[in-house]
């Protein structure tokens, strides 16, 4: 199983990489918080975890975990 690696595919099937920017395809409202993200958001330096559909982020101070499908590969 160590040579397996974790493919993360953004919402146009490109890959992902730690510390890659994205873009935000969708509006999206963050649960737990009165934070809503705009389309268009650009999301700086992303941190891939153990799932292929989630990737890590800080957006204004805050960690956040977001959906590939609502992510774009800048």
């Amino acid at each position: 199983m160590d040579d397996e690696k974790l493919i993360v595919k953004d919402s146009n099937g490109k890959i992902l990489e730690t510390g890659d920017t994205v873009v935000l395809i969708k509006d999206l409202k963050v649960k737990g918080s009165s934070l809503n993200l705009k389309q268009g958001t650009v999301i700086k330096k992303i941190r891939l975890t153990d799932n292929d559909e989630e990737v890590d982020c800080k957006v204004e101070g805050m960690s956040i975990v977001l959906k590939t499908a609502f992510l774009k590969k800048k």
